[in-house]
């Protein structure tokens, strides 16, 4: 008897209908979402399709940088006891930074506020594209020169236009892994987006004040508010969806002499003029075949032979 099954199946005990109520309502929820494309699945290849999508970067055929040109900001690398490669300022984002507009076709984009780091791709994507943006209210089209004024914005769309700032470090407030004075793309541009580009060479920066800035050359980019300069931090790793980057940060590096580091050094990168997807650091990159290099790989005659 005691092996005797007292109900089968069918038999409703218990809280059953508040059970069978709870497994209905879970589902209508995630059909709901998924409608939506609220699912975090859905969110991940939406980020991941619109983020990487190409972006053509401005061509500066003058050799000098305009508001309103999409650039991408690169750090060139460094060496020494800092070994780093070459990083270009890009977004950092999730699933969790996308808005979603329920019951509205609305286009999904970015929620600031999100983080910055330094990633080792060149591609020119909505991730890594910027727009120089005015804030003295210079028009589009003109020169942006050493010591004005300007900000620095996301393409408009998916990445949402937010823009780059910084503020005074605090103890709720600072960079992750280094400490210092943290990086952030926000929604509003306040005094806390203002930039300045600043001649990168001591010795000839009051000479350079108030001249255009040449593009794909070496600047120093200082923030408005705290007088310090954009870094790329080497020994400082993130982990990122995208995989890991250098950690990014407003803080200026002085050597021995009193200047700044390469870790300080930055390009306003444009795009080749036959080929706006690529920027010309990565034509600079590539190799490129010479009638020198033909002659050395091209087979002598004893080798014919043999």
């Amino acid at each position: 008897m005691a092996h005797v099954r007292t109900y089968n199946p069918r038999v409703r005990v218990g809280n059953w209908r508040e059970d069978v109520t709870l497994e209905e309502d879970t589902l209508k929820d995630f059909i709901l979402q998924k409608e939506r494309g609220q699912l975090t699945v859905q969110k991940e290849g939406v980020l991941r399709q619109n983020i990487l999508k190409p972006v053509s970067l401005s061509v500066s055929h003058d050799g000098f940088l305009h508001f309103g040109d999409t650039v991408m900001l690169v750090n060139s690398g460094g060496g020494g006891h800092d070994l780093r490669g070459p990083c270009a300022l890009s977004i950092i984002a999730d699933s969790s930074n996308i808005e979603s507009h329920s019951g509205t076709n609305s286009v999904l984009h970015l929620l600031g506020p999100l983080q910055v780091g330094g990633a080792n791709s060149m591609d020119p994507c909505v991730r890594n594209a910027f727009v120089i943006t005015s804030v003295d209210g210079t028009s589009d089209g003109e020169m942006v020169r050493y010591d004005q004024n300007f900000a620095l914005r996301t393409t408009a769309g998916f990445s949402g236009e937010l823009y780059l700032a910084s503020d005074y470090r605090t103890f709720q407030k600072y960079a992750k892994k280094s400490r210092l004075q943290e990086l952030s793309l926000v929604d509003s541009n306040d005094f806390l987006c203002w930039w300045r580009v600043i001649y990168f060479d001591p010795l000839e920066r009051l000479e350079n004040e108030g001249y255009p800035v040449q593009a794909n050359s070496k600047v120093l980019i200082t923030h408005c508010k705290t007088n310090q300069c954009l870094a790329a931090l080497g020994n400082h790793i993130l982990w990122t969806p995208f995989g890991k980057e250098y950690e990014l940060t407003a803080h200026t590096f002085l050597d021995t002499h009193k200047a700044e580091r390469d870790v300080n050094h930055w390009l306003f990168v444009t795009g080749h003029p036959t080929n706006q997807n690529q920027s010309l650091l990565q034509l600079q990159q590539n190799p490129v075949i010479t009638d020198e290099h033909r002659e050395d790989t091209e087979p002598t005659q004893e080798t014919e032979e043999q």
